[in-house]
């Protein structure tokens, strides 16, 4: 388990150090990219403490990146400045006195590891202290840390509208799908691909334009920053899509990317190119930023030259047969604190809602796809109970792209909701589950929970609020469970994580927790009972609290 933490911190670390990068050398000049969220870099650094009279947006963003990399990379010990700037209080002041604050999460990643070698830990308790400290690191580091350099570099999302599912796939276009985890080489692909110069280029070859899809989280940070990349399945649906027959191109670069799809690819002549050094898949074609990120700066051309193959692609595969079915729905996406309290004017109108019982309470509903479950069964079925008992849901990740495509990021899915939610959210037109992006938008979550706290003046733990992730499966899903569990949250789970072999974590990943962190990690593989189990948790709070229960 210790291992299988260190490996999730490592994998959004990882990459969340490619935005951290990248932000860092726009600010200094070294690459040609846009700081496109001048908003952000300021909150950013007054959060920080940073002085920002007199200095400009790439100071004072220069500065944030710094501070980014260095909670990353410290490992001399200090200050770890992200938890000490953004994380509550009164959690700082417990993971102080349970010492599990983290040095830096290359030092966590790196300690976690030596602590796994032959004869070294062998004190259980010992080392689900260092798996706690390690989740501590990837919430504030891996997760936070590398979603303020995102939306610093890329802005943040934007409210939009879009069509969702296969059905949505457009025949004559030059068809490019974006699949993966990091937004650097994919936000340049788009920007190039929406410009007049290849949508011309795309119509000389016989195309009618050009149109981007996402797959996995590329495709979930591109969708919410650009209009028109239509999303259409998480990692594990990815062969079924390309089973259509109507993708000329699939760009892929890093995590949630399996092997197999060349298989597909291969059936149906569709390009795959490959992106990121940490990411190679046999038999694609790679045109990708190198190990030390030293071509940085050419990131324009590697974009349009992927863009070009898309088109040659195109050209190439005319007689290839296309098979589209005919099912799609819309979506709205792009949620955030920032744009909920645009919608609300504050946060006030939510935070009644919640308090009189027309709210019963908040749930990020977020995960894996499990082979264990049914695909997407559990999700699916879990977020129907949750809206029928006037609970709110927020989304980000694979466990997203069902619903999604069956309706539930829409109003209509407001007939599903019990009355309190239906008539709350009606007015302003919004749907009862809100899209907040690819799967280190966890952050965004905590920020809506945090945000509501500091309105209440309660702490996270005792407030009506839960984390469930269903159909849980890797590393990450493990950290983002162990990331709420830290500030309180129960998470609850239809998948037994791997710990039946001692009764001593058994006991500790389940209930150990609840004394110190106030929270505590429940399963049950019956998911339409675990969603019960999670509604009736939120009234038991709500009851501690005084609060109405309709």
């Amino acid at each position: 388990m210790l291992r299988a933490v260190a490996a999730g911190t490592a994998a959004h670390g990882a990459r969340g150090r490619e935005s951290m990068l990248a932000l860092k050398y726009a600010a200094e000049g070294k690459v040609k990219l846009p700081i496109e969220g001048e908003a952000k870099v300021y909150a950013a650094a007054k959060t920080f403490g940073i002085s920002i009279e007199g200095k400009t947006v790439k100071e004072l963003a220069q500065a944030v990146a710094d501070i980014l990399l260095e909670d990353l990379s410290r490992t001399v010990p200090g200050t770890h400045r992200t938890i000490e700037a953004f994380a509550p209080k009164e959690r700082k002041d417990l993971w102080r006195k349970m010492n599990i604050l983290p040095i830096g999460t290359y030092h966590e990643v790196f300690e976690s590891l030596h602590r796994t070698t032959t004869g070294t830990d062998g004190d259980w308790s010992n080392v689900m202290q260092q798996f706690l400290r390690t989740g501590v690191a990837f919430a504030w580091s891996s997760c936070l840390g590398s979603s303020i350099a995102m939306d610093c570099l890329y802005g943040l999302p934007t409210l939009s509208t879009s069509k969702i599912n296969v059905g949505a796939i457009k025949k004559g276009y030059v068809n490019i799908a974006v699949h993966g985890h990091s937004p650097l080489l994919v936000s340049a692909i788009v920007r190039w691909g929406k410009t007049e110069e290849f949508v011309q280029k795309a119509k000389a070859a016989g195309a009618l334009g050009i149109q981007f899809y996402r797959i996995c989280c590329s495709g979930l940070s591109a969708m919410y920053r650009y209009d028109g990349v239509i999303p259409l399945s998480n990692a594990v649906g990815s062969e079924l899509v390309l089973g259509t027959g109507a993708l000329d191109l699939w760009v892929a670069d890093v995590q949630d990317v399996f092997p197999s799809i060349m298989d597909v690819a291969r059936c149906f002549r569709t390009t795959v190119v490959t992106t990121s050094d940490s990411a190679r898949l046999p038999g694609a074609e790679h045109y990708a930023l190198d190990h030390y990120h030293s071509n940085m700066d050419q990131i324009d051309a590697i974009a349009r030259k992927i863009v070009e193959r898309g088109i040659e692609s195109f050209a190439d595969r005319r007689d290839v047969p296309v098979k589209i079915p005919q099912y799609e729905v819309e979506a709205k996406m792009g949620f955030s604190l920032e744009n909920v309290m645009k919608i609300f004017g504050g946060l006030d109108p939510l935070a009644e809602a919640i308090r009189d019982g027309r709210v019963l309470g908040l749930v990020n509903l977020v995960g894996c796809s499990n082979p264990r479950i049914v695909y997407e069964k559990a999700v699916v079925e879990v977020a129907s109970v949750l809206l029928e008992n006037n609970i709110l849901i927020m989304m980000n990740g694979c466990a997203s792209f069902p619903l999604l495509k069956l309706g539930y990021c829409s109003t209509m899915a407001l007939s599903q909701c019990g009355q309190g939610l239906r008539d709350f959210l009606a007015p302003y037109d919004i749907p009862p589950v809100w899209h907040m992006g690819e799967c280190l938008d966890n952050a965004r979550a905590s920020a809506l929970f945090n945000g509501l706290s500091a309105k209440y003046g309660i702490p996270i733990k005792d407030l009506p609020y839960a984390f469930a992730s269903p159909e849980w499966s890797n590393e990450k899903g493990i950290c983002a469970a162990l990331a709420f569990r830290r500030l309180g949250i129960n998470s609850p789970h239809s998948a037994h994580a791997p710990i039946q072999g001692s009764d001593n974590v058994t006991e500790f990943m389940t209930k150990g927790t609840k004394p110190t962190l106030g929270s505590e990690m429940i399963v049950n593989v019956d998911h339409i009972a675990l969603a019960h189990k999670l509604v009736a948790d939120l009234k038991e709070k709500r009851e501690k609290l005084h609060w109405n229960i309709h």
